[in-house]
């Protein structure tokens, strides 16, 4: 059977997910495209429904060996027409899938990492999908980021992940500032990014430690900035004053990294 009405009740349910309310009351977002559906399955993340354009499938867009992964779960059809209207991409493979949201709560922060991402109110969507693919491309398990933050389950923020959401845990907190006071509880230092300061990032010891990356307008917020065990910033040689969060927040994590392959 191929779904032909755009009213299909599973149709509108797909629709509805793009609304950040909608994914918080189902507990499921969206993936689309053979590589994330490809990266899902290798993390066995729970499928909920796969939606196949069956005009695509006919064209060969979508690989045989993942037509018969996905043969083992709950699959339904579409023509092109109804695709069309829940894909968000300009020229999509004809693979969407619904799939469950891993809740982690405050209460689950590992506090035996040895190094902490922190974001408070970063608010573009492709540069949380860029820290979150860093934060995977150096083995971090975990980030932590305030409630603030642009949410994480927005379409092109996973489609900008390239797979390191199913990856990384993404443990949103009402209260950073009750977070750090429990890291430096546990001599964890906390470092924050700042313009304002003349502490170099390449002068700090990163063992056990996290790091705070702010709003890409306003920073950190100075009620952070307050109880911070030191402020850090990238040098400058040339005439830009600062670099795009995304940007700082790799520069940072690999010298902390670099630090740890001495």
């Amino acid at each position: 059977m191929v779904i032909t009405s755009k009213d299909n009740e599973l149709i509108k349910h797909v629709k509805k997910l793009k609304e950040k309310k909608y994914r918080e009351e189902c507990g499921e977002f969206i993936i689309e495209g053979v590589k994330m559906i490809e990266e899902a399955i290798r993390e066995k993340v729970k499928f909920k429904t796969i939606i196949i354009c069956d005009d695509c499938k006919n064209e060969g867009c979508i690989p045989n060996e993942l037509m018969y992964e996905i043969a083992k779960l709950n699959c339904v059809y579409t023509n092109e027409k109804v695709f069309n209207t829940i894909t968000d991409v300009v020229n999509p493979q004809g693979i969407i899938a619904v799939v469950e949201k891993a809740i982690v709560e405050e209460l689950n922060i590992d506090y035996k990492s040895d190094i902490f991402l922190i974001l408070d109110n970063i608010q573009d969507p492709g540069n949380i999908g860029t820290i979150l693919r860093t934060a995977d491309s150096l083995g971090l398990k975990q980030i932590i980021v305030s409630k603030d933050t642009a949410d994480i389950f927005n379409s092109k923020v996973v489609r900008s992940t390239m797979g390191a959401i199913f990856r990384v845990k993404v443990i949103e907190i009402d209260n950073i500032i009750k977070v750090i006071k429990e890291m430096k509880k546990r001599k964890i230092n906390v470092y924050a990014t700042d313009l304002n300061t003349d502490q170099n990032m390449y002068d700090i010891d990163y063992k056990r430690s996290a790091i705070i990356i702010g709003n890409e307008s306003n920073g950190i917020s100075g009620d952070i900035l307050d109880i911070v065990d030191k402020k850090i910033k990238i040098p400058m040689i040339g005439k830009t004053e600062s670099l795009n969060a995304a940007v700082a927040t790799s520069v940072i994590l690999y010298e902390a990294f670099r630090e740890k392959l001495k």
